[in-house]
């Protein structure tokens, strides 16, 4: 999973280092006909077991109409797949106030858990598939699967909670796996300098569809329309951008002659205390983070705020959301990755118990704001603090696909628990603050990660400086 960044990544520093001792290579000669230039390559680039041999005709087009048609498509899918996912709370509400009745908050919690979960951990096996070379049979197979269920679920009837639940739950969470990994990774095929600056772009795409998807759905679900007819309209505009997608998105490089070794990665990984500090950290503090994704229309109504307002609150939040994932990158660049993913998860644990304060439209709009934002940082610096953490670029891929497999299960199992906690009653405090200590828990635990990684390096610091 992820082979392409990890090949790149090891490019860029064969690169480097020849950059550094131009002597090394001849101009016009085969790095393989010169003695010194393979001495060179070899202690820049130690090829291992599983890995493949760098090449210096490998170049990287940095644009390009395929190159920028690709990307388009990256974005719709995260548009039309993580963004329609995280949109979510607007179901919520209807389908408590309107369409389930007769379940409780917890109950209809698990249809959104459920497919968040799927949609990070089954990246565990769409990133095998696609370093194996089936990137394209994963595109149109999850796009077919996404389109299919949402019309399912435009045809499930009021308080039929299992149709609900496999229609949106299990299908569109299944559907939207299989495109997350191999439509981002596809991009790295064409950049690397410009790398970062295109998957903040490509990001974008779910924070704007996690912005319109709300609007839409109010909208069409609370109109004239109806459910059926609204969400058959909803998977029609999805069907017709991930057919563009489709059409748009194109493989350049060739499939890894050995892909990663995820076996062998998982047991490296349980002897790393950093990573295993972050992946427990992530996984306690995932599991309040969504609590106002999923809560925020429904307590806003619940508190007497106006329903033009309450439809509009996770567009708000949404779109400080997306603010927050772009800047986090220039942020982190001050602060350090490890610094900034501690400040967010600090801030939104303290904001999620200020949610227990939520009362009117002012504090409506301040918390949705500054938590959006704070929420934001931390999905930005997600995954460049796992590779951060990550010595051997090979490894990044399968590192990526454990940390977001086990994270995934705090995302599975928290809006479920803040539902139950929440009652039929509405017992808003209660929720709110489960969700801020247990966020606070999972910073408290980054703290951890934080500190043993500075004595990590530091130790190694040492070493470094009393060799000779």
């Amino acid at each position: 999973m992820y082979y392409i960044y990890s090949r790149h990544c090891r490019l860029s520093q064969f690169s480097m280092a020849s950059e550094s001792k131009p002597h090394a290579l001849h101009t016009g000669a085969p790095y393989h006909e010169d003695k010194q230039a393979s001495e060179t390559l070899v202690e820049a680039y130690p090829v291992t077991k599983g890995s493949d041999p760098p090449s210096l005709s490998d170049e990287f087009p940095e644009g390009g109409l395929a190159a920028w048609i690709t990307v388009l498509g990256s974005f719709l899918v995260q548009f039309s797949g993580f963004g329609y996912a995280t949109s979510f709370g607007v179901y919520q509400d209807f389908y408590t106030q309107h369409y389930l009745t007769k379940e409780t908050s917890s109950a209809i919690s698990w249809i959104g858990s459920v497919n968040m979960f799927l949609l990070t951990s089954v990246g565990l096996v769409s990133g095998s598939l696609y370093d194996r070379g089936y990137f394209y049979h994963l595109m149109i197979v999850g796009s077919l699967l996404q389109s299919f269920s949402l019309f399912m679920l435009s045809l499930s009837k009021p308080d039929q909670y299992y149709q609900i639940f496999l229609a949106q739950g299990m299908g569109s969470g299944i559907a939207a796996g299989l495109l997350f990994v191999p439509s981002t990774a596809v991009t790295a095929h064409y950049f690397r300098r410009k790398r970062t600056l295109v998957l903040t772009f490509v990001a974008t795409g779910s924070s704007l569809g996690a912005t319109i998807h709300p609007i839409m759905l109010n909208h069409l679900l609370n109109g004239p329309l109806g459910f059926s007819n609204g969400v058959r309209a909803s998977a029609g505009l999805i069907t017709v951008l991930l057919l563009i997608a489709c059409l748009c998105m194109r493989t350049r490089l060739d499939s890894p002659t050995t892909p990663v070794n995820y076996v062998a990665a998982a047991r490296k990984c349980i002897r790393d205390v950093p990573f295993i500090l972050m992946t427990a950290a992530g996984f306690l503090f995932q599991i309040g983070l969504y609590y106002p994704m999923f809560f925020f229309q429904l307590d806003c109504i619940q508190h007497g705020i106006s329903t033009t307002f309450s439809f509009y609150s996770l567009v708000i939040l949404n779109a400080s959301n997306s603010v927050g994932r772009v800047t986090s990158g220039f942020i982190a660049a001050f602060t350090g990755v490890p610094n900034l993913t501690i400040v967010a998860t600090i801030a939104c644990g303290v904001l999620n118990l200020g949610f227990i304060g939520l009362s009117n439209l002012g504090s409506a709009i301040v918390l949705g704001v500054i938590y959006g934002y704070f929420a934001g940082l931390y999905i930005g610096v997600w995954t460049p603090l796992i590779a951060d953490l990550t010595s051997d670029p090979s490894e990044l891929g399968a590192r990526m696909g454990i940390s977001f497999f086990v994270s995934g299960f705090g995302i599975l199992i928290g809006t479920p628990i803040a539902g139950a906690l929440l009652t039929s009653n509405y017992i808003w405090w209660i929720p709110a603050l489960f969700s801020g200590v247990i966020a606070l828990a999972g910073s408290m635990v980054y703290i951890v990660m934080r500190l043993v990684l500075a004595k990590g390096r530091s130790k190694k610091q040492r070493v470094l400086e009393s060799c000779p």
